[in-house]
């Protein structure tokens, strides 16, 4: 049936065009609007659905002890009742038949003497004499039982009498069941002979033969069909009952294993859940104990060992807290007389000039140390802030191509004077991330002076990537390299793959440590990598946006390694600090163009150390703007100092980074 026409006012668009589709398209129209494509829901192919059924039982299996006992126990219950069932079915069926055939045996015995009994006290001499008398025998069978069903006679294939007879036979006693093979026995050997048959109807049952001699008639075969059927209704009921009961029996055993298992499980699902309880902080969860069985010591013994755990964990805690108390009262305490002696070694270290050279040399080096104890003062209380938890980010989103530009301008001169070649490396777009810049450029700072430092004036490789959610960034040197047990440790504080070795560079040997912290702070991971002869590489991973999962890391860690290429961002080469930039990408001192190289920050730049301009000799050689290092506390020297402007700059440091005072001190303790 077509759908009606649509009336359509002038002017207006044409109506929808109702009738059979394009071919080719499949779509079935709808009176009221375009045509529609019906497609059925897609079904789960059986093998499929198999497949997850199979792996979900295979789960179930592997995750529930309770699951593998039961079923254990029932399959194995099943099985031995169904070999039980079989022996007992097996015994009762060949005792009930060599029983029923032993009686069926001795009754054709009986019917064969009296039959015989019969025919020879006849006196008939003619055939229908002899056939009278064999009719009426066979008539008085009628009413026999023990389980024949019929009796029929045949003649004899070796008689030779001239007075034959039809051959009679009771119940339409089933003829065709007889074989050639028992006609030959009974004929040839005599005596009784039977053979189990099949009756129509399929029923079991025997037939047994043997030889009569009838008057003027000679000799004829007597049969007798005995049924098995009773007996194997028998054996059949047997079989069901012990069915019904090993079913019963096993379904009974299953619930009871249930039952035992779930009762011997439950303290140890109870230990467990305390013991997921106590790894989650709370000492003070505890299992309950009934009884005085072996399950009640499993609770008493789990019991003790959380509450000495717990007395232990709360004696650390508390030496913790006095520990974390010391060390940031000691520190605050330090920076009084700290600031005094820093005044007066400012003092000592400006009038150097007039003094003799071993004084002046011994006033430099007040003022190195003095820059030393007062990095490592600000570290102890940096770490102390993490180890109170009070370490907080001031997040922003910030491009990690400019922080790195703005580390390695900090730290060119020292990388100059060490002749080391810093190469970074650097995708041409954006790599923004919400990330605490403060605390950024103290790892960056941190890794790159410990690769200046260690990197034995070998070229210095820094790699930018992104991904969409990650950023990384690896420094890599080709110095001593680490061990890979030095790896394992090199976060630790006051670690050094070396005791022996000196810190040439003033680092406290917190920095590495400080900088894990701050990665871990926000949500990221500091790695590092190292081969002995083929230098190092620490890569720091940090998500895009904050709070998220940082994931794998777009840039690789080890030589070779391979790192997923969905969303990452192809690499291109940033030049050294102070050299010409393609246009597009940050400059090392922040600015961008073809001039980045003089713009503020640059090496050498307005912005470089607050001057400009190269300092006087220090004692570890030639030092930009010589300055004294910003006072943490923001003391009322720090105005007075010569590089009061950059106290912007030197805020990292100022808050417990283990940077450096100068270009030629990188922070942080490397192997």
């Amino acid at each position: 049936m077509r759908p009606p026409a649509v009336a359509v006012p002038d002017g207006a668009a044409d109506p929808p065009q109702v009738g059979p589709p394009p071919p080719g398209i499949g779509s079935v129209p709808h009176p009221a609007g375009p045509a529609t494509t019906y497609r059925p829901p897609a079904r789960t192919p059986l093998r499929v659905r198999l497949r997850r059924k199979v792996a979900d039982l295979a789960g179930r299996w592997r995750s529930s002890l309770i699951v593998r006992v039961v079923s254990t126990t029932i399959v194995g219950g099943a099985l031995a009742l169904a070999v039980l069932g079989g022996v007992i079915a097996n015994q009762i069926r060949d005792s009930l038949y060599d029983e029923r055939v032993t009686q069926m045996l001795e009754d054709a015995a009986v019917r064969t003497r009296d039959a015989q009994q019969t025919f020879d006290s006849a006196t008939a001499t003619t055939t229908q004499q002899v056939q009278l008398v064999v009719v009426d025998w066979v008539d008085a069978l009628e009413t026999a039982s023990s389980g024949a069903v019929g009796t029929f006679l045949m003649r004899s294939p070796e008689n030779t009498a001239a007075v034959t007879i039809a051959e009679p036979s009771t119940n339409a006693a089933p003829r065709e069941v007889l074989s050639a093979e028992l006609r030959d026995a009974v004929v040839d050997e005599g005596g009784l002979h039977w053979q189990p048959v099949r009756l129509p109807g399929d029923e079991p049952g025997i037939i047994v033969g043997s030889l009569v001699t009838l008057p003027a008639a000679g000799e004829y075969e007597l049969y007798t069909v005995y049924t098995l059927a009773p007996e194997e209704e028998t054996v059949y009921l047997v079989l069901r009952v012990l069915a019904v009961g090993a079913s019963s029996l096993v379904l009974v055993l299953g619930a009871m294993v249930w039952a035992i298992a779930r009762w011997v499980l439950r303290p140890v699902q109870q230990a467990a859940f305390a013991a997921e309880r106590l790894a989650d902080g709370r000492l003070d969860e505890r299992m309950e104990v009934r009884g005085g069985d072996e399950l009640a010591v499993l609770g008493e013994s789990f019991n003790e060992m959380a509450a000495s755990l717990q007395r232990q964990i709360e004696r650390m805690e508390e030496l913790s807290r006095l520990q974390q108390r010391f060390v940031s009262d000691v520190s605050h305490e330090l920076r009084t007389p700290l600031t005094t002696i820093r005044m007066a070694g400012e003092l000592i270290h400006d009038a150097r000039g007039s003094f003799d050279p071993a004084v002046r040399r011994s006033a430099e080096l007040l003022h190195a140390q003095l820059d030393r104890f007062e990095t490592m003062l600000a570290d102890l209380l940096e770490i102390s802030r993490f180890d109170a938890g009070a370490a907080v980010l001031d997040v922003e989103e910030r491009d990690v191509r400019d922080l790195v530009a703005r580390v390695v301008d900090l730290d060119a001169l020292l990388a100059e004077r060490k002749g080391s070649e810093v190469r970074v490396h650097a995708p041409a777009e954006p790599c923004t991330a919400d990330v605490d810049p403060r605390r950024v450029e103290r790892i960056l700072r941190n890794l790159l002076g410990n690769a200046i430092e260690h990197g034995e004036g070998r070229p210095i490789d820094i790699t930018v990537g992104c991904s969409d959610g990650a950023v990384a960034v690896v420094v890599r040197d080709h110095g001593v390299g680490l061990g890979p047990e030095d790896a394992e440790h090199v976060f630790d504080r006051f670690w050094r793959a070396d005791p022996a070795r000196a810190r040439t560079s003033g680092g406290t040997g917190l920095g590495l440590s400080i900088s894990a912290e701050d990665a871990r702070l926000h949500g990221g991971r500091l790695e590092a990598w190292g081969e002995p002869g083929l230098g190092a590489a620490f890569r720091l991973t940090l998500p895009r946006r904050a709070g998220a999962e940082v994931g794998r890391s777009p840039v690789p860690l080890r030589p070779g390694e391979l790192v997923p290429t969905a969303g990452a961002t192809s690499l291109v080469t940033l030049p050294p600090a102070g050299l010409t930039v393609p246009p597009g990408l940050p400059a090392p001192g922040g600015g961008t163009g073809p001039n980045a190289g003089t713009g503020p920050g640059a090496v050498g730049g307005p912005g470089a150390n607050g001057a400009g301009e190269a300092g006087p000799s220090g004692p570890n050689g030639s030092r930009a703007a010589e300055t004294a290092r910003p006072n943490a506390a923001g003391g009322p020297d720090a105005a007075a100092r010569p590089d009061a402007s950059r106290a912007a700059d030197a805020a990292p440091r100022g808050a417990g980074a283990s940077s450096p005072a100068g270009a030629d001190e990188p922070a942080g303790e490397g192997p």
